[in-house]
């Protein structure tokens, strides 16, 4: 799933299309309702595939394989770019990742698929008067998002000068134009985090150490922080490398079909 926005070269890291699925939104600020208006966006965008949908339509028509399989979910007919989004969007909620070991402990029962650090990571991670990361990281009692599908500014992209701070990119307020969303951002969930780097919406954080440390710091102060942001240096050493570790256990099984189609044309490379 891409990210860029019109104008900007670069500005946004791409997020995960892993559990896109259960956002309420698309895109780091939320401007696509569906998965299916994600999907008209990176193809007339400039910065991405820079094409029209009318193009990327009589692409896919002239590879027969397309065709055809485009007739055999939709029936006779030219190929549009409704069937297009449709199908993307249709793939896109099949890769859904499960069976963590955080998955076999916390609702499994599985008291050994965690390690000690983890367990204690998790612990840290829940407590309101610890990491309190489940606030916004939301954890259930028959399962686990790891994501409050809201928008919350944390400071990032901050830029400091010398009477005043600046944010980077508007975020959310794009979309709303409300004050509060001034460098607002959607919580991504964390499922499959340890495979993500690197983090934050503008990719400057490169390890899950960084991102704990930057909470920690409760992120760069400027007038539009989120109030949940608190200082975390209270937290030991060993609270903060359990965190990591905790995070490392939400990695979880792949589905078979994540990977891209083989059509003849393709592989031969016409």
């Amino acid at each position: 799933m891409s990210t860029g926005i019109r104008g900007q070269k670069g500005g946004r890291s791409a997020p995960s299309v892993l559990h896109a699925a259960y956002y309420s939104t698309q895109f780091w600020d939320g401007r696509a309702p569906s998965l299916e208006k994600q999907a008209e966006g990176p193809v007339q965008n400039p910065i991405e595939m820079g094409n029209t949908l009318d193009g990327a339509v009589r692409k896919l028509m002239a590879i027969a394989d397309y065709r055809a399989e485009f007739e055999n979910a939709f029936g006779p007919g030219p190929i549009t770019y409704e069937m297009v989004a449709k199908s993307i969007a249709s793939f896109e909620r099949t890769v859904i990742s499960g069976n963590s070991p955080f998955d076999r402990y916390f609702y499994g029962g599985d008291k050994k698929a965690l390690n000690r650090a983890a367990r204690r990571g998790l612990a840290v991670f829940r407590n309101p008067k610890k990491g309190n990361c489940s606030s916004c990281h939301t954890i259930g009692e028959k399962y686990a998002l790891f994501t409050d599908n809201k928008f919350h500014n944390l400071g990032v992209g901050v830029v400091s000068l010398p009477d005043r701070v600046e944010l980077a990119d508007l975020g959310r307020y794009q979309v709303s134009k409300k004050d509060a969303d001034r460098g607002a951002f959607k919580t991504p969930s964390l499922r499959n985090i340890a495979l993500m780097a690197p983090y934050m919406h503008d990719g400057n954080l490169k390890t899950l150490k960084d991102v704990v440390d930057f909470y920690v710091g409760a992120g760069n102060s400027n007038p539009y922080r989120d109030q949940k942001m608190k200082p975390l240096d209270f937290l030991t050493g060993q609270e903060r490398e359990d965190l990591v570790a905790f995070l490392g256990s939400l990695t979880g099984e792949m589905p078979p079909n994540a990977g891209p189609p083989k059509f003849k044309q393709l592989q031969a490379g016409k």
